[in-house]
């Protein structure tokens, strides 16, 4: 019997990412009216907000005319929608100036935060979840899962108001306000990012390394592992050469559950810090009504959390041998 082609080989596999990239676009398009609907729902409107209390009915009702708030909700979804899809969310209400150039500006700012805690949190995830797995059962072992599950119930607002407690106010190391000088020192920048990197870490580190931990305790005990055990394959060989190869869907798909995580702590954190990232940026478009702000930037945190589940789907099928062998 003829061996598969390379094309016929990978056909099931290409098939089952080309089904999760349209579920990604079918759950997005459900996501983008669950937003619409739900800020649609907060009290007051961006018309009432600029004018304030003392405007009269008619001031609000033709500010809102002015704006296009009075147009029935569908048309302002579908117009809405349209926007998102062709790269255009509007104008923002109160800044009036594209949302798109507002996002720009703030954008970079959350990208590098995500990336200085992915570089500083997941590596640490890593040494913790597989030293527990390997000494599973004994007195390190309990101790990380102690530690691990006290930093996963802990809240992040928690955990920043003791890091500003303890390294601003009482040691004085650190600001309690993350501000970046223009064309900082490598000192200026890591005593800027050192505390929300910090906050935002601990909980990436937690949920991460007891997902590793777990994923790595599957493949010990299965039986290719005592085969390797018998024929004296060293530990530190059969971890990094045999388990973690293996254990790389699961472990990829822990690494998409906790990154997505940092744009909800991202949220809490750049609030405390007044970080001027995209989180912050959000915060301040619920307090102002800013409909057509909150919503691309509600967008585009959904869109980012379905964009690591989709890579960690895609990666967790190519991973899977009886799929690569078709």
């Amino acid at each position: 019997m003829s061996a598969a082609s390379p094309a016929s080989r990978w056909r099931g596999p290409l098939q089952l990412v080309a089904k999760r990239i349209g579920l990604a676009f079918v759950t997005l398009g459900l996501v983008s009216a669950v937003i619409f609907t739900i800020s649609g729902l907060l009290p007051g409107d961006a018309a009432q907000e600029l004018l304030g209390q003392g405007a009269t009915p008619e001031q609000i009702a033709a500010l809102r005319s002015e704006m296009g708030l009075d147009r029935p909700a569908l048309v302002r979804y579908f117009g809405w929608l349209r926007g998102i899809v062709i790269g255009d969310p509007g104008k923002s209400l109160v800044a009036n100036m594209p949302v798109a150039d507002i996002i720009s500006e703030r954008l970079p700012n959350t990208l590098v935060l995500a990336g200085l805690t992915t570089l500083f949190a997941v590596p640490i995830a890593f040494l913790v979840g597989i030293w527990s797995a390997v000494t599973r059962g004994h007195a390190a072992d309990r101790a990380l899962n102690i530690m691990t599950l006290a930093m996963v119930a802990l809240p992040e607002f928690l955990v920043a108001t003791i890091a500003v407690l303890v390294f601003s106010v009482k040691l004085l190391w650190l600001p309690s306000i993350t501000i970046v000088p223009q064309d900082p020192t490598l000192v200026e920048f890591l005593r800027a990012y050192a505390m929300p990197v910090m906050v935002l870490g601990v909980g990436v580190i937690a949920q991460l390394g007891r997902m590793i931990r777990a994923a790595i305790i599957a493949e010990l005990d299965r039986p290719y592992v005592e085969m390797a055990v018998l024929k004296g394959v060293s530990q530190p060989r059969l971890i990094f050469r045999h388990v973690l190869p293996n254990a790389v869907g699961p472990i990829v798909n822990a690494m998409a559950l906790s990154l997505s995580y940092l744009f909800g702590g991202a949220i809490i954190v750049e609030t405390i810090f007044s970080y001027p990232g995209l989180a912050s940026l959000m915060v301040n478009a619920v307090t102002s009504r800013d409909m057509p702000l909150l919503q691309a930037c509600a967008m585009l945190f959904c869109a980012t959390y379905l964009f690591l589940v989709l890579i960690a789907d895609t990666v967790a099928i190519l991973a899977n041998p009886r799929l690569r062998q078709g």
